[in-house]
């Protein structure tokens, strides 16, 4: 490919609107252009990109056993009203009526869709298994997209659904997704982390995401070096960190005024740690008291999973419930469900005294009052490990893929059944698998970079070789730099040439912003001692060879 002739805009000053390294790069390296926000256009570098992922994606897939279909985006809403998420999904879903007022949906995702197939077409266990995936537009109305194509609101997706007739045939379906992703990853050249994860609007007993590490990721994982626990925030238990309790009487101290954490426990000379937070949250149940250390914050998912859904009670409603204002709350005498973090099991700990403008010290759980425990903090930097008391690091990531043990939710609710052995009705057990194409190219981008801009893994670059001739006015290099294009050519080796007639200072500049894994860079002079020099990109190694050892020394490079 000639560079003349492709469409690459380049960028030489950062786009104002963009953030992450790679919205930075896509944007300057032309690979991407905006429409709206959370709307990107695909330019041709970017597509090459894309097609060299879709292509690993499809060959792990098709190893598996697993079969290409193709869904459609629009969606009648009876498919999705018969599962209940038209229902429990809200403003994310793009919802509209077509012209004779039925209601429709853009898809999110395919398992509604994917189901209704699978009730028409699997009839008997000898049907069973199958593997289906498809690689294709999702559409998502983003409160707020942000840092490119990381979060936005059209997005191309593979997704795969697995359907068995028992749970273990879905385990062996999941173990191969499992194993197919890692491949998948692994060849792309990322660096990534298999956390365990909450199954969500998904459903399911069981999930797990693949999380490539990167400062521009929405998420964060709770990862143990020594075990390899590893798990994302809004699930990872952990052990918290041990503290020193300062002993003292039981006794109510005067904190006038002092009502958050941070003012009384500068008013009594004590650490966070030392108090206890009495949060009153508010369920369709009645209200519940959740304590959690004064250092430590609730953790929001995982106290749903224990309480179901709730909010925070408001300062106009708090004391109606506990009798006493905000800051002043603690949980003695009340007769309301109390739930308590693991890290109060032990301890001497300041409470509200529910009383304004005093508290209580010298209090002991177990002695004083009496709770539910549970794993409620969000796991903490250095916090113990649950598996092996290892001490935790946390890490921002970025969400590259999913996998869903989803049993019979979707099948139950669109009849999807088949006939086993005995001639019995039973429901299809099934999985759901996900892989980001778009999030695999922008890791990827987060994970390899310089000042210079994008290095891109030789698998899913979008050339592998650029060959720069530094003169294209000077015949012998003209000449030699077309002799070793088109041999690589003819080894299937994707090459682009840079054929345009711009000083050598803009072709490497542009070359390290595209990044372009190898430059062979052929001028006028070397060619006079008979050498062309190959730069590698990651490395910034130079090698020097011959023209005629061109070709052999390029492909023992990009394997």
């Amino acid at each position: 490919m000639k560079y003349s002739k492709l469409l690459i805009p380049t960028l030489k000053e950062t786009p104002s609107e963009a953030e992450a390294i790679s919205h930075i790069l896509m944007l300057r390296g032309g690979y991407v252009r905006q429409l709206a926000a959370g709307l990107y256009v695909y330019m041709p570098l970017f597509i090459r990109v894309m097609k060299k992922i879709d292509t690993i994606i499809r060959q792990e897939m098709d190893a598996i056993g697993a079969q290409e279909v193709s869904m459609p985006v629009l969606h009648p809403a009876e498919v999705w009203q018969k599962t209940g998420r038209w229902y429990d999904i809200k403003d994310e879903m793009f919802r509209l009526k077509d012209r004779t007022g039925r209601d429709m949906c853009l898809a999110m995702t395919h398992e509604e869709i994917m189901t209704w197939l699978a009730s028409r077409e699997i009839r008997s266990y000898r049907d069973l298994p199958q593997m289906w995936y498809q690689i294709q537009t999702k559409l998502r109305d983003e409160a707020r997209p942000k840092s490119g194509i990381l979060r936005t609101r059209e997005f191309i997706m593979k997704d795969s659904y697995s359907f068995d007739v028992d749970t273990d045939g879905l385990n062996t379906s999941y173990e191969l997704h499992a194993e197919a992703y890692k491949k998948i990853y692994a060849r792309c050249g990322l660096k990534f982390y298999v956390v365990d994860s909450d199954p969500g609007m998904m459903g399911g007993a069981t999930a797990h995401e693949y999380m490539a590490p990167s400062a521009a990721g929405e998420d964060a994982a709770a990862i143990c070096s020594a075990c390899g626990y590893a798990a994302n925030v809004e699930l990872a238990e952990s052990v918290s960190q041990a503290v020193e309790f300062k002993e003292s009487a039981f006794e109510e101290v005067f904190t006038p005024e002092k009502r958050t954490v941070e003012e009384v426990s500068q008013f009594l000379g004590l650490s966070a740690y030392n108090f206890i937070k009495t949060l009153v949250l508010v369920t369709k149940d009645g209200p519940v008291l959740a304590l959690i250390r004064g250092d430590q914050e609730l953790h929001e998912k995982k106290t749903e999973r224990i309480i179901g859904e709730f909010r925070a009670a408001r300062k106009d409603e708090i004391e109606g419930i506990v009798g006493v204002e905000a800051g002043f709350i603690g949980p003695l005498g009340h007769k309301i469900r109390t739930i308590a973090d693991n890290a109060l099991k032990t301890g001497t700990y300041v409470i509200g005294a529910n009383k304004k403008d005093y508290h209580v010290r010298g209090l002991k759980p177990g002695v004083h009052f009496t709770a539910d425990y549970y794993d409620l903090h969000a796991a903490h930097e250095n916090d113990g490990c649950p598996m092996c008391g290892k001490p935790l690091t946390i890490e921002r990531v970025i969400e590259i893929g999913n996998i869903f043990k989803l049993g019979t939710k979707y099948s139950e609710a669109l009849n999807a059944v088949f006939l086993d052995k005995d001639g019995v009705e039973k429901p299809i057990v099934m999985g759901s698998y996900g892989i980001g194409p778009a999030r695999i190219a922008a890791s990827a981008i987060e994970q390899n970079h310089d000042e210079n801009g994008i290095i891109w893994p030789v698998s899913i670059a979008p050339f592998s070789v650029v060959i720069l001739p530094l003169n294209v006015n000077d015949v012998p290099t003209q000449k030699s730099a077309e002799d070793i294009y088109n041999a690589l050519v003819s080894n299937s080796v994707d090459v682009l040439i840079d054929d345009r007639d711009e000083r050598a200072g803009i072709k490497f500049k542009d070359a390290d912003l595209i990044g372009i894994p190898l430059q062979v860079v052929i001028g006028p002079k070397g060619l006079k001692e008979n050498v062309v020099e190959i730069k590698i990109r990651k490395s910034k190694e130079s090698l020097k060879v011959s023209p005629a050892m061109v070709l052999k020394t390029v492909m023992e490079l990009i394997g």
